[in-house]
């Protein structure tokens, strides 16, 4: 199963009026990175919000030499192309790509296509902070680079953090002990087996006594 870990920057905090400046997106396969990534800055032709700027530190001028949305959009859309999109507090996000893929003529993105992590937090941590930074101190996440939000390096974060929502981060083995000699496959009782005792005769001893005064005499007394 392909889903597809999505995060964005934008140069404020109204979908409306406001405009997006970075995309992000992570490719997962089976809740594990494939190595596809699209990452992409965006000319917004706005400024941006001071409140924005100490969220994210990117400036307009960083912005001026590159493409518009319209211009990636393309790119953006083949990329996920139908794909379960991965989104922590996914009402804002998608709010913002909704308004620009609007403004480009290229439809919408359904919310029933969008796998909101901050829904699955809050459920199996009720009452508790869930930002991304909380979230990755509970999980013990390394997210001391993040001293700005970053789309691709939150995207980064948010793809280790779903998988520990998810209890994915180890593979499930069957370890039981099963009788195959069984019809019905049914486990075997360990509980009244009697110890395995194997016998070792004098000249494995002799071998073992003689290893041992070669290779580590300080470490034993022999008889």
């Amino acid at each position: 199963m392909i889903e597809i870990i999505l995060d964005t920057e934008t140069t404020g905090l109204t979908p409306s009026t406001d405009k997006i400046i970075e995309i992000a997106c992570i490719e997962l396969d089976n809740h594990t990175p494939t190595g596809k990534k699209f990452h992409t800055f965006i000319n917004p032709e706005m400024k941006i919000t001071e409140g924005a700027y100490q969220t994210h530190g990117i400036t307009s001028e960083f912005l001026n030499d590159k493409p518009k949305f319209k211009e990636v959009a393309k790119e953006f859309l083949d990329f996920i192309k139908d794909s379960k999109l991965v989104i922590h507090n996914a009402d804002f996000d998608l709010a913002f790509l909704n308004k620009e893929l609007k403004d480009a003529d290229l439809g919408v993105l359904g919310k029933e296509r969008v796998v909101d992590t901050l829904f699955i937090a809050r459920d199996k941590f009720p009452g508790l902070q869930n930002s991304l930074d909380a979230l990755c101190k509970r999980f013990k996440i390394d997210n001391s680079r993040r001293e700005k939000h970053s789309a691709l390096l939150d995207c980064d974060l948010l793809t280790k953090v779903y998988i520990d929502l998810l209890d994915k981060k180890e593979p499930t083995f069957d370890l039981s002990i099963k009788d195959t000699n069984t019809s019905n496959n049914d486990l075997i009782d360990l509980k009244n087996r009697k110890g395995i005792i194997v016998e070792i005769s004098e000249e494995e001893v002799k071998e073992h006594k003689s290893f041992l005064k070669k290779n580590i005499p300080k470490s034993f007394i022999l008889s």
